[in-house]
């Protein structure tokens, strides 16, 4: 298949678009393709993801099983964990994890595992593209090289291309088709066929001049979030120390019209975004000789943030019941690391309930979008607990409740009437018409 033949294809919606890695990227990805009229595989090496879409389930709050079953059963979208197929593919989109490993470096076994898998059934005329968080020259000097050894040459016999993802899981005013795409390609022909296979989906294209541009947009918009909230919780701990409430600081400052933006502090980073990609472009920086002193201060900050959380709690209980930590009972609100949302990854939460468990605390947790602790890389011990049942009565057993997520829908003044202590991370209580004694702010 040559270039011209790709472009009509695509402006035609013929073209067979596989996505590879279902999950808060991929699966919105391919169900997006499949609204636009285009006939789309999602590849994922889960048979427990494969099969719940099979029968019509999705496992992303956001997605409606009626949208899965909908597409499913139209064949609009097919759904596999064999890879036999992507040779089919006229595109193939990679939306494959990209975490750190235990040094804080980049692990991109998943990415290298499944450019071998493509490089093995790579056919002239298909066009690459990375979606996956990278650092700036990881397609040009990781990925192309995997592919090429298919014996195909890149912007010759196939087209790769890196758009960065830009999900917002849990925000209703942006879904994948409403956010603008930024583009950049290996080679002209590259870039022209990757932006009319955007074109199709979203409301806006953006390209840029090379794949290296466009995966270091990804890393800014995420650093630019990360330090401003590391500069918010570094305030928050000097206004404490002086009387003033941050939270209404932030809000009066939101007035004005021009030169500032809210940003809002917490007990830590969460998701898979903002706590990563910065140690993306460190590890990236020492490569060309350079340091990254703010960003690294930045991410200081953002993890100390869960032991400041536990200090304030503990000196709460010391001096209102002259209770230690030790042996008290603590109900955890909110697992998830952003309201609203079902996604646990990289949670404070997490932190939160291990560190107090480490004091000697007994810990609980509610929410209403993780009835149960899945299993993750760094916090495999806490897999299977179940949140408790929201219940004023219940909350009378518990020393403390501490709210890390501040989920809409709670009736947060029954937690603060019927609870000894609240400790509150997300200025939930100070968004509702209540005072109470029993709070304190962390």
């Amino acid at each position: 298949m040559n270039h011209k033949t790709l472009l009509k294809i695509i402006n035609d919606k013929a073209a067979k678009i596989g996505v590879i890695g279902l999950g808060y990227v991929g699966l919105p990805l391919a169900v997006t393709f499949a609204n636009k009229g285009f006939l789309v595989t999602g590849f994922d090496v889960d048979p427990k993801k494969i099969d719940q879409l099979t029968k019509g389930r999705s496992y992303i709050k956001h997605i409606e099983n009626n949208i899965i079953k909908q597409h499913i059963s139209s064949k609009a979208l097919t759904v596999s964990y064999d890879f036999s197929s992507l040779g089919e593919m006229s595109a193939i989109i990679i939306c494959v994890p990209t975490p750190l490993n235990d040094i804080r470096e980049p692990d991109l076994s998943y990415l290298d595992s499944t450019s071998r898998t493509i490089a093995s059934r790579l056919r002239i005329g298909q066009l690459v593209v990375l979606e996956s968080t990278t650092y700036p020259g990881c397609c040009e000097e990781v990925v192309k090289p995997i592919l090429e050894e298919s014996g195909l040459t890149s912007s010759k016999d196939f087209y790769l291309a890196y758009s960065p993802e830009r999900e917002d899981p849990g925000n209703p005013k942006f879904v994948t088709a409403s956010i603008p795409k930024v583009i950049g390609a290996d080679g002209q022909k590259a870039l022209e066929v990757a932006k009319l296979l955007y074109d199709q989906i979203v409301v806006e294209t953006v390209p840029v001049s090379s794949m290296d541009v466009a995966e270091a947009v990804k890393l800014t918009e995420n650093i630019f979030r990360s330090v401003n909230i590391a500069l918010m919780n570094e305030l928050k701990v000097i206004y404490e120390k002086m009387g003033i409430d941050v939270w209404e600081v932030i809000e009066a400052a939101e007035t004005k019209p021009f030169g500032y933006m809210p940003f809002y502090p917490g007990p830590g980073l969460g998701g898979h975004c903002i706590p990563i990609d910065p140690f993306y472009l460190s590890w990236r920086a020492k490569q060309v000789g350079e340091k990254t002193r703010f960003i690294e201060l930045a991410g200081e900050i953002n993890t100390a943030m869960p032991q400041k959380v536990i200090e304030t709690l503990s000196s709460a209980l010391k001096k209102r019941f002259n209770k230690n930590l030790f042996k008290a009972n603590i109900l955890l609100l909110g697992l998830a690391y952003k309201k609203n949302v079902d996604d646990t990854r990289e949670s404070p939460a997490l932190v939160l309930i291990e560190q107090l468990e480490n004091r000697g605390a007994m810990v609980d947790y509610f929410d209403p979008y993780v009835q149960i602790i899945p299993k993750t890389r760094n916090h495999s011990q806490l897999a299977g607990r179940k949140s408790i049942d929201w219940s004023p009565k219940t909350f009378t057993k518990y020393d403390a409740a501490l709210i890390c997520t501040d989920h809409d829908g709670l009736n947060y003044a029954d937690l603060v009437n019927y609870s000894r202590l609240v400790v509150d991370t997300r200025n939930a209580i100070g968004r509702i018409p209540l005072y109470s004694e029993k709070v304190e702010k962390a």
